[in-house]
């Protein structure tokens, strides 16, 4: 079988070279067969013994030439089929000679790629040989490539930089490298690739040049490192120069205080009070310029505890009350119902915020007043404080500029008004930081609008509660004789508990629709003036259950009609409003012109407390002795933390120890930290009771209050001091000789140490 196969294999490939002579050789065999087949027919059937037979021959010619039409067509057949498979292929051949083209092609170009591109590509053997280098490696390497090949070379490593592994197996990591063109930092990226079938695969290394870039990088990472010292560096000069300023600034807002004290003529007094008035200016400014500094740094951290929203609201107008009239402006509040009680949030930034908002809102009107609305924002659990006021406005160019530090609207403002321009830049990245936003609303002339929402989850302590039991106004008048903000805000309150408003500016106008109905109260500003406000309540004896007077503090003094059954001061709490419209009418008011208060200080305790102060600073220490001493209490100044130690040691020893220690703490020899560590360290020794210690500091960063509870201190009080602040605590302690430290500088400290 396999000779046979042999020998046509032979025949084919003799055909295939010398087809004439094989042509030639078929052509004769079959000439030779036929005429040896006709001659041989032809012969026989003239011999006489041949027996032929006509019709048996036609028979048989005829079975012949049929068979011989059967292998033409089957070789027809065959030949068409032989044809068919020709030109197929032919076409896959020339579809091959394409492909085989495009592929030379595509390997000159990606062979030109990998001359040409400036990325470094070399592939070595399992041993480390190169195999392939392009011109790139070759001219880093400074060799020419046939140098390289079957060499294990490799450049020399100066730093390794971070490797990471990606999923695929592939590694990635950089290099600081030596050439004869000088240092570089070349990125690779290393993996394992077979580039013929049934040969080991080779590590294929492609390296990027990312000197420029790393460098530009550890460039960058230097100067962020030099800014962040130059920020630390910056908090500690601020923290320092807040220090050195507060400290003088204390004594001068201190002695004023106390000067004002004394007896004094009209014009020392107006003298004191200015010096006052101008020590807490800078103070503010101070305040401005630390919160700034920590802005700038990053250490602006938020409180995240429950307060009451309203009661916030209300204390801020309270506070800016005094301001306000004084410009003859109204300031009033209005917290829409459906806000909850109590929600979650830096109730400290927040009034921060409020505050400087509505003080820019009282500075910058002339008549008319300055409303603080509270509503519900747009986006779940999110409130809205819309600060309006009908001032000069801002042009819409300035708009977005007065949000920068150190600007303005413009410079006429500027000098008009002064101010440093800090205080909205620092409100607007206080409530970006809280996770919110501020956007005002301007005309010229017509005032502004200044609307900050925030996200204010509700407390799930005061979940369902409100603030007050509202009255039930449904269906019941009530004549509300006023003009201005305040009075549109009353009028809007009442019509929510349902009752039904009118609203008169003008006092004959009302007094003539007394008489037209049954008013279940009537409440009537006094500031539309004395005599007319007192008439007005006269004539509405006849008509109106409750006769309510409003009052502010400067007018609450004075001598108010009988004809009034109660009185509400402004700016008006709605708590307070909802009480007294729930009153009957037969509840005796409380007295409408109380006298008005000593001018003496608040009473000294019964028993004055033992106080230790340790304050180096002269004028510092004769303002805290003044001041405790006229509340009664017993002091003792030491001027450093040695001195604090050895004098409380000794009235521990003496079985009369200090009711409480003021520590400074930045003194000489010993600081307040580490002398009321020692101090902590001697109690839990002895098993003694613990002093209360408040620190006494001119420094507010966060990290100096951390210090000092760490220390052991129980409370932190900055100066300049408060006065009204420092003489509640001290009340308290001296009627339980337990100190319960309250919030002294405006931030409330975890209950663990503020209690």
């Amino acid at each position: 079988m396999g000779r046979t196969f042999r020998i046509k294999v032979r025949m084919r490939r003799f055909k295939r070279q010398h087809p004439r002579i094989a042509f030639a050789i078929r052509s004769f065999m079959i000439f030779s067969a036929t005429f040896g087949g006709a001659y041989g027919f032809v012969s026989g059937s003239r011999s006489e013994n041949s027996g032929y037979d006509p019709h048996a021959f036609a028979i048989g010619a005829s079975f012949l030439f049929a068979l011989a039409c059967l292998g033409l067509a089957t070789l027809s057949m065959r030949l068409r089929l032989v044809g068919k498979r020709l030109r197929t292929l032919a076409a896959h051949n020339e579809a091959l000679i394409d492909r085989n083209w495009e592929l030379k092609e595509a390997e000159e170009r990606a062979r030109s790629l990998f001359e040409q591109q400036g990325d470094l590509i070399v592939l070595r053997d399992t041993e480390g040989r190169i195999t392939f280098a392009n011109e790139a490696y070759c001219a880093l390497a400074g060799q020419a490539r046939s140098a390289l090949v079957g060499t294990r070379f490799d450049f020399d490593v100066l730093e390794q930089g971070d490797s990471a592994r990606e999923s695929n197996g592939t590694r990635i990591h950089d290099q600081k490298i030596a050439t004869p063109l000088g240092t570089r930092w070349i990125a690779w990226r290393e993996g394992y690739v077979r580039l013929d079938a049934g040969q080991p695969a080779e590590l294929q290394s492609v390296g990027r040049d990312v000197t420029d870039r790393t460098e530009t990088e550890r460039a960058l990472s230097d100067a962020r490192d030099q800014a962040d010292a130059a920020n630390r560096a910056k908090s500690r000069f601020l923290a320092m120069a807040s220090h050195e300023i507060r400290t003088p600034l204390n004594g001068i807002i201190g002695m004023g205080g106390l000067l004002l004290d004394t007896t004094l003529t009209p014009e020392q007094a107006t003298y004191a009070r200015a010096v006052k008035t101008s020590g807490e200016a800078l103070m503010a400014l101070i305040e401005e310029l630390l919160d700034y500094s920590k802005i700038e740094a990053g250490k602006l951290d938020l409180d995240q505890r429950p307060f009451a929203l309203s009661t916030l609201v209300e204390e801020i107008t309270e506070l800016l009350a005094p301001r306000a009239q004084a410009k003859t402006l109204e300031i009033a509040a209005y917290v829409d119902e459906r806000l909850p009680l109590e929600v979650v949030g830096d109730a400290a930034r927040l009034r921060q915020v409020l505050l400087n908002l509505a003080g820019n809102a009282i500075k910058f009107t002339a008549g008319g007043g300055v409303a603080l609305i509270v509503e519900p924002g747009i986006w779940p659990n999110e409130i809205s404080f819309l600060v309006r006021d009908t001032g000069v406005g801002i042009a819409a160019e300035a708009q977005q500029r007065i949000f920068r530090e150190f600007e303005q609207a413009d410079e006429r403002v500027a000098r008009t008004y002064g101010g440093t321009g800090l205080g909205l830049a620092i409100s607007e990245r206080i409530v970006k930081r809280m996770g919110g936003r501020i956007t005002l609303t301007s005309e010229p002339g017509r005032g502004s609008t200044f609307e900050v929402a925030v996200p204010l989850p509700p407390s799930q302590a005061g979940a369902g509660q409100t603030a007050f039991p509202s009255p039930d106004l449904t269906g019941k008048s009530m004549l509300l004789v006023a003009d201005g903000i305040e009075a549109s805000l009353i009028a809007r309150r009442l019509a929510r508990w349902g009752g039904q408003i009118c609203l008169i500016a003008d006092a004959a106008v009302a007094e003539a629709l007394l008489p037209e109905r049954s008013w279940h109260a009537v409440l009537i500003d006094r500031a539309i003036g004395p005599t007319i406000a007192d008439h007005l309540g006269d004539a509405a004896r006849a008509h109106a259950l409750q006769r309510l007077v409003l009052l502010t503090s400067s007018s609450r003094h004075e001598k108010v009609s009988p004809a009034f059954t109660g009185f509400l001061m402004r700016p008006l709490r709605a708590a307070s409003l909802a009480a007294r419209l729930a009153l009957t009418p037969e509840v005796a008011s409380p007295d409408l012109a109380p006298e008005p208060p000593a001018a003496s200080t608040s009473p000294a305790p019964a028993k004055g407390l033992s106080i230790l102060i340790a304050e180096d600073n002269e004028i510092n220490a004769l303002l805290m002795r003044s001041l405790l001493t006229k509340l009664g209490h017993h002091v003792v100044i030491v001027v450093h933390g040695e001195a604090a130690l050895e004098s409380w040691l000794a009235a521990s020893s003496a079985g009369t120890p200090y009711d409480l220690v003021l520590m400074d703490i930045q003194m000489p020899q010993l600081d307040g930290i580490e002398a009321t560590k020692r101090i902590r360290a001697q109690e839990a020794a002895t098993g003694g009771r613990h002093t209360p210690i408040l620190a006494l500091t001119a420094n507010t960063l966060a990290e100096d209050r951390h210090a000092c509870f760490e220390a052991g201190m129980n409370g932190f009080l900055v100066k300049p001091l408060d006065r009204e602040k420092l003489d509640e605590a001290l009340a308290g302690l001296a009627a339980s000789r337990h100190l319960a430290v309250p919030d002294l500088t405006g931030t409330r400290f975890p209950p663990a140490i503020a209690n």
